[in-house]
C-alpha cells in the first residue's frame, strides 16, 4: 500500500468514529466518505427517512479498502 492511502488523526475528537475498527489500523483518510451519494457504495448503510445512515459503516476507515474506493470512483466516470 502506498503511503498517501492511509492517514490517522488521533487527536481528534471524535476519533474513532466508527466502533468495529481496531483502531491501529483506523484510516481517517476518507473522513467524509467519497461513495455517500452513491446507492452502490461499497458500504453498509440504513435509510432514515430520505436520509443515508452511514454511523454503522466502517468501509472507508478500514486501511486495506483505500484501493477499492478509488476504483469504485474511476469506475463511474
Amino acid at each position: 500500500m502506498s503511503n498517501y492511502a492511509f492517514f490517522q488523526h488521533k487527536s481528534c475528537e471524535f476519533f474513532p468514529c466508527h466502533d468495529g475498527v481496531d483502531i491501529e489500523v483506523f484510516n481517517c483518510l476518507f473522513c467524509y466518505c467519497p461513495l455517500y451519494a452513491y446507492a452502490d457504495c461499497l458500504g453498509k448503510y440504513q435509510m432514515a427517512g430520505k436520509v443515508k445512515d452511514c454511523s454503522g459503516c466502517t468501509f472507508p476507515h478500514e486501511k486495506n479498502n483505500y484501493e477499492k474506493i478509488i476504483k469504485n470512483i474511476k469506475s463511474r466516470y
